[in-house]
């Protein structure tokens, strides 16, 4: 598990909950992509002093983030053993779709009724090509950045750009399920097939088929869980309460091109 360098996964993907500059920000990001990533795996005790070593920074900022990431419902602590990556639970990811759907949906007809509808086709229809070139290309890194943007175009035309920043939080533990099964058990294609019925719909003003078009789309992950669930069994869990039969210490190892500062 070994890498060469920390991709900085949280802070392109989720940039609402990033502030530059902050210490407890960058071991904050760094610690939620490797969470997101699966480099560190559900049931994995993290020790606050090696990952301190880990990032070049001293013992708070790394406290600080494993109880914002605790906060969040990705970390466990556990009394007498410390901090232990989240399993993976259908409760969480059944309520992380609930709010993104109701937030996405609701959206829609607002973006309908902007009086930039127009443009924002525009804007889909090229992100719809762009899609279509990297599925050539088997990106599946870009292309989740791209379908991340198609969404956030949506709201920005509804007239709440800002709230993108909530349904990053909503979706959090929904994009935990997603990064096993895309692309390994999803498809590029399907996913450009449901974008581009969401954009017809929104082209042609038709308020029900684009909101049928987006709950068809944000169900998706429903399709492939039971797959999901038989290939990383290890990483679900049935129950909110401790497992400490579970628990595994933490072998990889964080490599940064330099240290984030004390």
């Amino acid at each position: 598990m070994a890498r060469d360098r920390v991709a900085r996964t949280s802070s392109a993907f989720y940039p609402e909950m990033s502030a530059a500059g902050s210490v407890a920000q960058r071991t904050f990001d760094i610690l939620l992509d490797e969470i997101m990533s699966f480099r560190l795996k559900p049931f994995e005790l993290i020790s606050e002093k090696g990952m301190s070593e880990a990032l070049g920074v001293s013992r708070t900022p790394v406290r600080e983030a494993l109880a914002r990431l605790a906060s969040l419902g990705l970390i466990d602590i556990y009394a007498q053993r410390g901090s232990v990556v989240a399993p993976l639970r259908l409760a969480n990811l059944r309520k992380s779709q609930f709010l993104r759907e109701a937030l996405e949906v609701g959206l829609i007809a607002r973006a309908i009724e902007s009086p930039q509808r127009d443009e924002l086709v525009q804007k889909l229809k090229d992100e719809l090509a762009l899609q279509d070139t990297l599925l050539s290309i088997s990106d599946d890194q870009r292309f989740f950045r791209s379908d991340e943007l198609f969404h956030q175009q949506i709201a920005a035309y509804a007239g709440f750009p800002g709230i993108w920043a909530d349904i990053s939080a909503a979706k959090l533990h929904m994009d935990r399920f997603r990064y096993l099964s895309f692309p390994r058990m999803d498809s590029m294609a399907i996913v450009i097939d449901q974008h581009r019925t969401i954009v017809a719909a929104i082209e042609s003003g038709d308020l029900h088929a684009a909101e049928e078009a987006m709950r068809f789309h944000l169900r998706r992950i429903f399709s492939v869980l039971g797959a999901v669930q038989e290939r990383y069994a290890e990483y679900f869990s049935a129950s909110n309460q401790p497992e400490p039969s579970r628990i595994q210490r933490f072998e990889g190892e964080i490599h940064l091109d330099q240290s984030i500062g004390a």
